[in-house]
């Protein structure tokens, strides 16, 4: 098996993303199979989930995820990434907010940019998942980063006295912060960018509830109970 860095394992860990959905949302496909999680137009079948959760069990260790408490966590957790993405997607398709192709395609060269020739191709090999669903994937985490910065990251302000508390909680408490005027202007980009994250994080939590309340969110309970016990 090959090695590849955390980055890239969360870029295997999303990977089901676009997968199932891509691949897995014909009206056909749809009447034939039970649903298990709908969001506004948007639903999730059984075999959907299943097919998805095979692939985030490559994450982690074999000895791990044969533990049947750690295996009810992953569904958990993934059942909550579903509900989330089709919530993003559901608010990207109301204010229509889209992702061209040439913005897939500069995203793709920036993330291959830091490895070797070849390594996507056989991690994607070794997973038996086509480059295509990888790519669609790849298109809708974009996508669901793009609503959130629009709703939340471009409301936000960080403030000069934000940065001057930020150099005061992370200077050792025998060293003075230096005044921020008198940092590097790339220093201070820096600063801003992990600030303006953390506040989207802290933000992100009340508005993404009140988007799953807007788009109504329903799961199968009696699948739910098979498959989590819950």
């Amino acid at each position: 098996m090959i090695r590849y860095s955390i980055k890239l394992i969360f870029l295997i860990c999303f990977l089901w993303v676009g997968y199932t959905l891509a691949g897995c949302s014909d009206s056909e496909h749809k009447q034939r199979d039970e649903y298990f999680v709908k969001v506004g137009d948007r639903t999730i079948t059984v075999s959907d989930f299943n097919k998805a959760f095979e692939i985030a069990k490559n994450a982690y260790p074999q000895n791990r995820i044969q533990r049947p408490d750690v295996a009810q966590e992953v569904r958990l957790r993934l059942i909550q990434q579903m509900i989330e993405e089709m919530t993003l997607l559901e608010r990207a398709e109301e204010l229509g907010i889209t992702m061209t192709d040439s913005q897939v395609e500069k995203a793709l060269k920036d993330i291959k940019r830091d490895y070797p020739d070849n390594v996507f191709q056989e991690i994607l090999l070794e997973y038996a998942i086509p480059y295509q669903s990888w790519r669609e994937g790849l298109k809708t985490r974009l996508l669901m980063e793009k609503v959130i910065a629009q709703e939340l990251g471009d409301k936000i302000e960080i403030t000069h006295d934000d940065i001057s508390k930020y150099y005061e909680e992370h200077f050792e408490a025998d060293d003075t912060p230096p005044d921020v005027n008198e940092v590097s202007k790339d220093t201070n980009n820096i600063i801003i960018k992990i600030l303006r994250k953390e506040k989207i994080e802290k933000a992100y939590t009340s508005w993404i509830k009140k988007l799953k309340k807007k788009y109504a969110v329903e799961i199968n309970k009696k699948e739910l109970e098979k498959m989590t016990g819950l």
